[in-house]
C-alpha cells in the first residue's frame, strides 16, 4: 500500500523569511505508521519546492497513491482543500485525508466546502493515521469508517459524522520520528546558514491564553523522556547534519526539572548544536539562577510571549504577566548572552497610532534584540473569536496569518495599522544593524544576529516580508494603493461553541473542549455525533452577506 504526505503551498511572508522549516507533522506521523508496519510512503513539500498545480497533478499520476494526506493551519487550509481536490481527480480510488488544528475544530465547514475530502483527522494525528491506513490495507474503508475513533466524514445521508476522539497517546515516547523522509538540504535556517529541525519535548499546554487554541488540540500536556529527545536530536545532527533547532513546544519550560534534564544531556553529549525555544516571562524570571547553564547547553535564542505593550491587553490575553516582568526578563536573558526576541499583538480594535507607538518605545527601553509584531489572529476556534462577535468582519481564513490585518481597527484603518507596524519594523531593525549587532562582543551572538539581519534583507529585497509585494506596499507614501484582497464570497459560517469548555470542571476542560467542537470523547462515554447538516458552500451565499474589502 502506497501512501503519499503532501505539505501544500502557502507562503504568507511571516515565519518562513527565516528559511525553509522542517515540518515535523509528517516526520512524527510518517515514524508512527512505520513502527507500525507501514513504510511504503512518500513526502512531497509543495510550499519548498513551489509546486503549481500541473506539478502537483504530475506527481499524483506518477506516484497513484493509495492515500493521500495533508495537513493545514488556517491560512493554508484553501491550499489543503485544493491540493486534495486534485489528489481525488488524479487518483480517484485513493482515500484523501486532512488534518491539522483547523480541520480539527472546523470539519463541518471544510467538508461543505470540500466534499471532496474523504476523512478530517481529528486531532493528534499518528494513532488516527494508522488506523485509516489498516482500515484501507484490510479492505475495510468506507465500510468501517464510523468505527475509526478521531474522524469526520460526510456519510451516505450526506450528512456529517464525528466519531468519538481518539484517546491522547499516553506514551508519547513511543512516538520515534522517521526524519529522513525529508532532503534536508532543502531546509536551511538563513541565520545560520544551517539546516534547521522542529523537534518537540512536549505536547500541549496547561495554560488556557483566550488567543490560542494548542492546548484545546493536544487536550493533555505530555512531556518526553529527555534522554530520548536528546537522542533523536543526536540523529539528527550526525544522520542529517542538522546544526540548529527548535523546540516545536509551546512552552518547553513548564516541567522545569525535564527541561534541566534536557539541557544536561545536551551539555554531556558536546553535540555542538545551537538552538532556541519560545517560552514565558514567568519561567525566565523563575529560573534567573540557570540561564548561564541553559546557555552552556545551546541555548541562544528564546523568543518570548511579552504579547502587549499595555497591561489592558495582557489581562484580556490571560497572559498572567505584566509589562515590568517582561521588561526584567528580557533583561536577564541580555546578561546573560542569550538572544531575545519580544513578540507584540498588534491590530486589535483599540489599536492606535499611538498604542503602535507605545510597543516600539517599550521595546527599545526594555533593550530586546529582536521584536516582532504580529498582526492580531482571531483563530475561529478560540475563544477570543466567539467573544469579538460582530466585530470580527474578515472571514476569508486564507489571511489569518499574523500578517495581514484582519481586525479593523476603531480609530484607524488597515492600512494605516500595517504602515504603523512596518515604520516600527524599520526604525527598530536599522538601529539595531547599524549600532548594535554588529558590535556584540560574544562572537556566536554576532554572528547569529548578522545572520537574522541578512534574513529580513533577503525578504524585503524580494518583496516577501509581510507579503507587502502582495499588498501594493512600498512605503508611507503608498498606503492609499494598499490592497488585500479579502475574498468576499467568504461569510461567517456558524459553528459550535466553542467556549463551552468553561461550564465544565477543570479536569474535563480539554475533554469538552473537544466535545464542543463537534466530537465526543471515549473517556466521557459519548457516542458518534452524527446526522450535522453539511453547511452550503459559502461561494452560494447571499450577495449581501460577502464581506466588504476595507
Amino acid at each position: 500500500m502506497r501512501i503519499l504526505f503532501i505539505h501544500p503551498n502557502y507562503r504568507s511572508g511571516g515565519a518562513e523569511i527565516a528559511g525553509n522549516w522542517s515540518p515535523s507533522w509528517v516526520a512524527y506521523v510518517a515514524g508512527y505508521l512505520k513502527a507500525g508496519g507501514y513504510d511504503n510512503y512518500r513526502f512531497v513539500d509543495a510550499m519548498v519546492d513551489n509546486l503549481d498545480e500541473e506539478q502537483l497533478r504530475a506527481i499524483f499520476r506518477e506516484e497513484q497513491p493509495d492515500m493521500v494526506g495533508t495537513t493545514a493551519m488556517t491560512p493554508a487550509i484553501y491550499t489543503a482543500q485544493r491540493l486534495l481536490q486534485i489528489a481525488k481527480e488524479e487518483c480517484p480510488n485513493a482515500l484523501t485525508f486532512l488534518g491539522g488544528i483547523h480541520a480539527t475544530f472546523m470539519f463541518q465547514q471544510v467538508l461543505g466546502e470540500a466534499p471532496w475530502i474523504d476523512a478530517i483527522v481529528r486531532g493528534e494525528g499518528e494513532a488516527i493515521t494508522l488506523n485509516l491506513a489498516r482500515a484501507v490495507d484490510e479492505g475495510r474503508w468506507p465500510s468501517d469508517r464510523e468505527n475509526i475513533k478521531g474522524i469526520a466524514f460526510i456519510g451516505e445521508d450526506g450528512k456529517v459524522v464525528a466519531t468519538p476522539a481518539e484517546p491522547s497517546i499516553k506514551d508519547v515516547d513511543s512516538i520515534w520520528p522517521d526524519w529522513s523522509v525529508l532532503e534536508w538540504k532543502k531546509y536551511i535556517y538563513i541565520p545560520m546558514g544551517v539546516p534547521v529541525a522542529t523537534p518537540n519535548m512536549a505536547r500541549g499546554c496547561p495554560f488556557t491564553c483566550s488567543f490560542c487554541s494548542q492546548w484545546k488540540f493536544w487536550r493533555d500536556y505530555r512531556v518526553r523522556d529527555p534522554k530520548r529527545v536528546v537522542d533523536e536530536i543526536e540523529m539528527l545532527v550526525k544522520d542529517h547534519g542538522v546544526g540548529f533547532f527548535i523546540l516545536a513546544d509551546e512552552e518547553p519550560t513548564i516541567n522545569r526539572a525535564k527541561f534541566i534534564e534536557f539541557c544536561q544531556e545536551l551539555i554531556d553529549r558536546d553535540l555542538g548544536i545551537l538552538w532556541g525555544i519560545n517560552t514565558r516571562v514567568t519561567d525566565v524570571m523563575r529560573d534567573e539562577e540557570l540561564l548561564p547553564f541553559y546557555r552552556k547547553a545551546g541555548l541562544v535564542h528564546i523568543s518570548l510571549g511579552t504579547e502587549a505593550a499595555a497591561q489592558l491587553n495582557l489581562d484580556r490575553f490571560v497572559k498572567e504577566t505584566t509589562i515590568a516582568e517582561n521588561k526584567r526578563a528580557i533583561q536577564l536573558l541580555q546578561q546573560n548572552g542569550i538572544v531575545t526576541e519580544a513578540q507584540f499583538i498588534v491590530g486589535l480594535e483599540n489599536e492606535t497610532r499611538e498604542t503602535l507607538e507605545e510597543t516600539y518605545q517599550m521595546v527599545m527601553d526594555w533593550g530586546a534584540d529582536m521584536a516582532n509584531w504580529s498582526m492580531f489572529t482571531p483563530w475561529p476556534f478560540s475563544d477570543m473569536f466567539t467573544e469579538l462577535g460582530d466585530k470580527v468582519e474578515v472571514y476569508d481564513y486564507s489571511k489569518y496569518n499574523f500578517v495581514t490585518p484582519i481586525m479593523k481597527p476603531d480609530n484607524i484603518d488597515r492600512a494605516e495599522l500595517l504602515d504603523g507596524v512596518m515604520k516600527n519594523y524599520r526604525r527598530f531593525y536599522m538601529k539595531r544593524m547599524f549600532f548594535q549587532y554588529p558590535w556584540a562582543k560574544d562572537p556566536v551572538r554576532r554572528r547569529y544576529l548578522l545572520g537574522c539581519i541578512k534574513a529580513f534583507l533577503l525578504s524585503a529585497v524580494h518583496r516577501r516580508f509581510y507579503d507587502l509585494g502582495k499588498h501594493n506596499y512600498w512605503g508611507p507614501q503608498a498606503k492609499k494603493l494598499i490592497r488585500f484582497d479579502f475574498d468576499k464570497t467568504k461569510a461567517k459560517i456558524v459553528e459550535p461553541d466553542h467556549n463551552a469548555w468553561k461550564k465544565a470542571p477543570p479536569a474535563k476542560r480539554p475533554q469538552a473542549a473537544m466535545k464542543a467542537c463537534g466530537g465526543g470523547d471515549e473517556q466521557m462515554g459519548e457516542a458518534p455525533m452524527v446526522g450535522l447538516e453539511v453547511p452550503p458552500p459559502t461561494a452560494a451565499r447571499p450577495k449581501e452577506e460577502a464581506l466588504q474589502q476595507d
